[in-house]
């Protein structure tokens, strides 16, 4: 049963949930159990070595990790009800001035470790709005594919998370349902679109969250509020059941606390779905990292990336220290060129994506689902519906695309910009003949304020100027934190070849560990 979050309501543990349930030996534990030695779960690392064990019959939601998580329902120190009631109660304590969740669910399938669901992802009989009032009521009757996985993992759907209007937004202030605020600073945005997601997983709201990654909707987000967050190689996971915004763009990948977390949740969504022929199986298992050492890896810091107009002096300090760390751990690390891809790579994404999505938004008219407000006649009434239902940024990017695609502009505006495309994934393809992974800044500043950039459109695009470039060539790319500036989260960006995602995560484990960066919110440090 779901509820909203302006209701948040705690379910019953009654006695016989505090007596340890058989736990089912979900994918998630057989996964772990393959990776450690002895039957034994590994030691995560990073974040999870600053104790979140029960402490005073209380689960620590804002430092326990899902490996250890994972751990605990295992050795049946906690129960499956136990640990979905804490971050019931962490919601209900932290969301109200936060505004993460735009439902919660009370008793959720599953006996494993809960996962909260960016609200683009189709949940059969959760309403999944895209953050949008035209899909205001909408329950799907299925689910898509990562949710279908997630739940046969036996991963328990805890929420679904604020999202700006069907992902189109860098601040989550795009929503129709308000806006999202981050948790290190409640008046500063989380980043977006998939600012719900990250904000739960800091606040300790939700272990670990999914998210969908169109032009840096995961990675940007996770930078502003210190998390790890992937978008996987373009095709490596289902798209089915999610709400589209730009289908050449859309990804769906992890957020979670640490590097080890968003390898473990990426093992579980990845590989092909035969209800989307984009998909492919994996070309290797997903490994989870171990160890710091770097040694023989190759990186390559693109002089446009790291040098861009517009980049915090604070940022490019924290990415240098970032980046002197992998020297040391034995990498060896030299200066590149992307000159192409971060010159034409924003105005290329604003002309393909707003093509996409006019195409893709068609489809809400009122008729089949979703908002409906009646007129005299059919036109009338999609028109009614329209004006009603999308906010202001679909409106924008479906005229912008419907433009692009229109009679005497499709060759000059929309080909000409996937003939840029082409050559920003060849420009790429040439830089990872000489190196194994990418380093740069992931977003050009700290969490910026509320409102602050909502009345300029231009400048909330540019926030995305540097993770841009890789998603149009459909390339993996990695969030770390990598330190604080302002007192605020910075986000290292690694970016890899097509299906490196298990260098990715060697990487950015080794320079986790390294970093050893606390992504407790300061003001919620106890």
């Amino acid at each position: 049963m779901a509820i909203s979050s302006g209701c948040h309501r705690r379910p019953e543990c009654g006695a016989d949930d505090t007596q340890p349930a058989q736990i089912r030996h979900t994918r998630v534990s057989r996964f772990l159990r393959r990776c450690s030695q002895g039957g034994r779960v590994p030691p995560s690392g990073g974040v999870g070595e600053r104790g979140v064990a029960p402490v005073s019959g209380e689960i620590d939601t804002l430092r326990l990790t899902a490996e250890e998580a994972t751990g605990l329902l295992e050795r049946r120190e906690v129960t499956a009800a136990e640990l979905h009631c804490a971050y019931l109660d962490a919601a209900t304590d932290r969301d109200p001035e936060l505004h993460c969740y735009l439902r919660l669910v009370e008793e959720p399938e599953g006996e494993g470790v809960p996962i909260a669901l960016k609200d683009v992802i189709s949940t059969q009989g959760i309403e999944t709005t895209a953050g949008s009032k035209i899909l205001a009521g909408y329950v799907p009757p299925f689910d898509s594919t990562v949710a279908a996985r997630c739940k046969a993992a036996g991963l328990p759907i805890i929420g679904k998370t604020n999202t700006d209007e069907f992902a189109m937004g860098s601040s989550t202030e795009n929503s129709a349902y308000g806006p999202t605020r981050n948790p290190w600073d409640l008046e500063r945005v989380p980043g977006g679109s998939g600012g719900g997601s990250a904000a739960a997983v800091s606040a300790g709201l939700a272990p670990w969250a999914l998210g969908s990654d169109t032009g840096g909707s995961i990675k940007q987000p996770s930078a502003l509020c210190g998390n790890v967050g992937l978008r996987p190689t373009y095709g490596t996971v289902s798209r089915y059941g999610i709400v589209a915004f730009a289908s050449s763009l859309d990804q769906v990948g992890p957020v979670a606390k640490n590097v080890r977390d968003c390898a473990l949740l990426y093992s579980i969504i990845a590989g092909r779905d035969e209800r989307d022929s984009t998909t492919v199986e994996l070309p290797e298992p997903v490994r989870l990292p171990e160890g710091e050492d770097l040694t023989g890896l190759r990186i390559g810091v693109p002089k446009e990336l790291n040098e861009a107009a517009g980049i915090a002096p604070g940022v490019t300090e924290a990415v240098q220290r970032a980046i002197e760390l992998a020297r040391s751990l034995g990498a060896e690390v030299r200066e590149c060129e992307l000159p192409r891809s971060v010159e034409y790579g924003l105005a290329c994404y604003y002309l393909i994506a707003p093509a996409e999505a006019s195409s893709n938004l068609a489809r809400y008219d009122g008729v089949r689902y979703g908002l409906r407000v009646d007129g005299g006649r059919y036109q009338e009434m999609v028109e009614r519906t329209r004006d009603a239902g999308f906010g202001d940024e679909p409106k924008r990017r479906i005229m912008l695309g419907t433009y692009a695609l229109s009679a005497g502009y499709f060759d000059a505006f929309y080909g000409q910009a996937q003939k840029v495309r082409t050559v920003i994934a060849r420009e790429h393809a040439a830089a990872f003949e000489r190196f194994d992974v990418l380093v740069s800044p992931t977003s050009p500043t700290v969490a910026f304020k509320l409102g602050e950039k909502a009345a300029n459109p231009l400048a909330m695009y540019l926030s995305d100027l540097l993770t841009i470039p890789s998603c149009m060539a459909g390339l993996p790319g990695l969030n770390v934190p990598c330190g604080l500036s302002e007192g605020l989260p910075v986000g290292l960006q690694l970016i890899g070849p097509q299906f490196s995602e298990n260098t990715l995560f060697r990487t950015g484990h080794a320079l986790e560990r390294a970093i050893n960066f606390d992504p407790v919110p300061e003001r919620l440090r106890g």
